[in-house]
Protein backbone atom coordinates (compact mmCIF):
# COMPACT_ATOMS: atom_id res chain seq x y z
CA UNK A 1 0.00 0.00 0.00
CA UNK A 2 2.63 2.50 0.58
CA UNK A 3 4.22 1.65 -2.15
CA UNK A 4 1.11 2.30 -4.16
CA UNK A 5 0.83 5.67 -2.35
CA UNK A 6 3.88 6.63 -2.98
CA UNK A 7 3.86 5.96 -6.58
CA UNK A 8 0.47 8.20 -6.74
CA UNK A 9 2.81 10.81 -5.06
CA UNK A 10 5.52 10.35 -7.37
CA UNK A 11 2.73 10.62 -10.44
CA UNK A 12 1.49 13.85 -8.91
CA UNK A 13 4.64 15.47 -8.61
CA UNK A 14 5.19 14.81 -12.34
CA UNK A 15 2.20 16.58 -13.07
CA UNK A 16 2.42 19.42 -11.17
CA UNK A 17 6.12 19.75 -12.95
CA UNK A 18 4.27 19.85 -16.06
CA UNK A 19 1.55 22.23 -15.26
CA UNK A 20 4.35 24.46 -13.91
CA UNK A 21 6.64 24.72 -16.76
CA UNK A 22 3.90 24.71 -19.19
Amino acid sequence: MFKEFKDFIMRGNVLDLAVAVV
